[in-house]
């Protein structure tokens, strides 16, 4: 005998809530073979032989339909119109039936009054048809029977008391009274809401039959949240909770998921359902493991210190690692250069008693505030000021942002020792310029000690970390230490090497895994001794990206505008006229007197040059 498959609407209609969880099987309807619906902003794929798993139902609204007239409309859940009375003459065949009317939320069921349509024979005592019981309560015998204790009422209002079975068969008929139902009392009940009814202030009116609207939730394989669908998909369904009562479904998780479990699930094996494909974030050997269906030992999860750092342009281009703070090599550092004044700042306000040296001579551009700097001066930045810079059209300073430094100068003077000028002088922000910073140690530090100190710094490793079989940055010319963050990491291992660690920063990976069964990769008493790869190489991609979402790009302040010269200061041009008259002569011969030398040789090179050139 093949089993019954009722549909999804009418199971749910005749299902016990109490009996939940079930689990179902989808076996034909319309929402078969993969077909995906989009239900309030939920979406739902039911396909055939799909396995799902009910825990729990929520009432949506109430269909009411007209039995007479077949006209039908909808009732909010919290619906508080007229009482509605049980239909008589439908009747109930068991003891049972007639006590499912009254409703889990009905205190007392005194007011639950019936009549059995034919006698009652209870062990040696038959009770007449057509009395009146009224139900009092629901006891269980010491033989774990069910039994109904009602009271009968005899025309001399006389009454007495007797326990009927459950089981009892009948033809029985609940009185018309003044007992009416509400809606939720009738929702509540799977027998009261199967009946018909009519309303209390119109009994002659037409018969009132429900069908109740929930949505659903359950579990389905691989959906990572509780599936919400109405009960009135047109699939056909299975109850199939006795062959797949321990059933595991399988939920995916994201890394985020992953970190969220509790730190008792781990260590635990794990299998990748949807690897990171597409990311380009990492250059490491590690990542060309995470294969979709590769297993993983998940160790535990935690918060990593991390430093981003960056190699120097070279024939292979730049490269990008992000560190672990524990990592083990040796490093001095190295002088920073600096391109700008600015530059000078940024550095300073991180590093105070920032020097430096000059490497490129600097004119002096007087107009702007700009002093003339020499190869091996010194700098010792003291702070930052306004200064007064050009002047507007109104005469009025414009306030300048400069960098305060203190200027040593060697001066070399005949028969005397070297000695040094040093002297306060004002470096506008927007001045470029060429720096190199003077160190005073050549000491080897640990990573750890050098973040304690102000970023970015210019390192050179020096040591390798020996606990890694191979450490990138043992031979690179030069890094720099940007600065330093925190990550969310999992701390994982193939299960060929599980002692072989490596961190996967959360954020950065879009993957999904699921937790498995299978057993750990060692013995229940010997955990291994783990060893945690302390240096990931990163692409640009990740470099670019990663300043995108954390950093703030400062510009250097903008050259402020030269000053407009007046209308009385802007030489007119002469007419020909002009030009040829002795006077204008003179005045060209005069201003020519005037320049200096070195501006005669540009003005003469350019006439020759213009002249070639023709």
């Amino acid at each position: 005998i093949e089993p019954s498959t009722p549909s999804l609407r009418d199971f749910i209609n005749c299902l016990d809530q109490q009996s939940l969880p079930r689990v179902l099987q989808i076996c034909s309807g319309v929402y078969f073979q993969g077909s995906i619906y989009e239900l309030s902003g939920s979406e739902v794929c039911l396909s055939t032989g799909d396995l799902v798993k009910i825990i729990g139902l929520e009432l949506l609204s109430v269909s009411c339909e007209e039995i007479d007239t077949g006209a039908s409309f909808e009732l909010p859940t919290g619906y508080l119109g007229e009482p509605l009375n049980n239909n008589k003459d439908l009747p109930y065949s068991t003891i049972e039936e007639i006590v499912g009317l009254c409703p889990a939320e009905v205190d007392a069921c005194s007011s639950l009054t019936f009549i059995s349509q034919n006698d009652l024979i209870i062990d040696n005592f038959t009770l007449p048809a057509g009395k009146q019981l009224t139900l009092l309560s629901v006891e269980v015998a010491k033989n774990g029977k069910r039994l109904a204790r009602c009271q009968v009422v005899e025309q001399n209002m006389a009454s007495a008391e007797i326990l009927l079975p459950l089981s009892l068969r009948g033809e029985f008929y609940e009185c018309q009274g003044d007992r009416g139902y509400t809606l939720q009392e009738i929702m509540s009940s799977s027998r009261l809401s199967c009946r018909r009814f009519r309303n209390t202030n119109e009994n002659s009116g037409s018969l009132l039959v429900f069908s109740p609207l929930y949505e659903i939730s359950a579990i389905m394989h691989m959906r990572k949240n509780v599936v919400k669908f109405p009960s009135s998909l047109e699939v056909d369904v299975q109850d199939v909770t006795g062959e797949f009562q321990d059933l595991v479904f399988i939920t995916p998780l994201s890394m985020t998921e992953v970190v969220s479990q509790p730190t008792e699930s781990f260590p635990t094996m794990a299998e990748i359902l949807d690897g990171p494909e597409g990311n380009q974030f990492f250059n490491c050997s590690w990542f060309q493991e995470l294969q979709r269906g590769r297993h993983l030992v998940l160790h535990s999860f935690g918060t990593t210190t991390m430093i981003l750092a960056s190699t120097p342009k070279g024939r292979k281009g730049k490269q990008y690692f992000i560190i672990s703070e524990s990592y083990g090599g040796r490093m001095r550092r190295r002088a920073r250069e600096f391109e700008s004044v600015y530059e000078l700042y940024l550095a300073s306000s991180q590093s105070p008693g920032l020097k430096v040296s000059v490497t490129r001579h600097c004119e002096a551009v007087e107009e702007e505030g700009m002093p003339a700097l020499s190869v091996g001066d010194q700098l010792e930045v003291l702070g930052k000021a306004l200064m007064d810079g050009l002047k507007d059209s109104s005469g009025a300073a414009q306030k300048v942002e400069c960098l305060i430094c203190k200027q040593t100068t060697e001066v070399d003077e005949e028969d005397e020792e070297d000695e040094e000028d040093s002297k306060e002088i004002s470096l506008p922000l927007f001045m470029a310029g060429h720096f190199v910073e003077k160190l005073s140690d050549n000491k080897k530090y640990k990573l750890a000690d050098l973040v304690r100190n102000s970023l970015p710094i210019d390192i050179k490793v020096v040591t390798r970390d020996k606990e890694l079989e191979k450490d990138p940055l043992m031979g690179l010319p030069a890094l720099k230490l940007e600065e330093t963050f925190t990550e969310t990491t999992v701390l994982t291992s193939l299960p060929n090497k599980p002692d072989q660690c490596f961190e996967l920063p959360v954020r950065w990976l879009q993957m999904s895994l699921c937790f498995i069964s299978d057993h750990l990769p060692w013995s229940s008493n010997e955990s291994p001794e783990l060893h945690v790869e302390r240096v990931t190489e990163v692409t640009e991609k990740f470099y670019y990206e990663y300043h995108k979402l954390t950093s703030k790009i400062e510009e250097p302040p903008p050259r402020p505008p030269k000053r407009k010269p007046s209308s009385s200061e802007v030489p007119k041009k002469p007419s020909k006229s002009e030009s040829k008259s002795p006077n204008f002569r003179s005045a060209v011969t005069k201003h020519l007197d005037n320049l200096s030398s070195k501006n005669m040789i540009i003005i003469l090179f350019k006439i020759q040059k213009t002249c070639f050139v023709k």
